[in-house]
């Protein structure tokens, strides 16, 4: 954990080696975030409990909000990570979204997460 990490600060649902947050500036309802509690960590990089907590924390997550959104309850998921500057990557500790995704969200939802919200973009 650093003390000049902006995401080592806020934990919501956690494990030995990861924990999760809501998103400050979500793409839609219930994005959520999650990050190994080792700051160096990377995904390429993760230790074995690393692994198995990620997938168990990621499965959490996606209960938590099957069972908290209510009548925004997600048709589907979307799950990205940025790794690295040269591909979008501004926060140096490693963090994985989670992104409910609803039928309508987008008029086509062909192509994921490339599609949420092509405003962001700027090309």
């Amino acid at each position: 954990m650093s003390e000049s990490c902006v995401l080592c600060f806020a934990r919501e649902l956690e494990n030995e080696t990861w924990f999760s947050a809501w998103e400050p500036f979500p793409v839609g309802i219930g994005h959520r975030k999650l990050m190994p509690k080792r700051h160096d960590a990377d995904f390429f990089n993760l230790t074995d409990q690393e692994k198995v907590d990620f997938w168990d924390l990621l499965q959490k997550n996606k209960d938590y909000l099957n069972n908290s959104l209510g009548s925004h309850k997600p048709d589907g998921y979307n799950i990205g990570i940025n790794y690295g500057e040269a591909a979008g990557q501004t926060i140096g500790h490693l963090h994985v979204h989670l992104i409910p995704r609803y039928k309508g969200d987008v008029e086509n939802p062909r192509g994921g997460v490339r599609n949420i919200k092509p405003s962001l973009v700027s090309w």
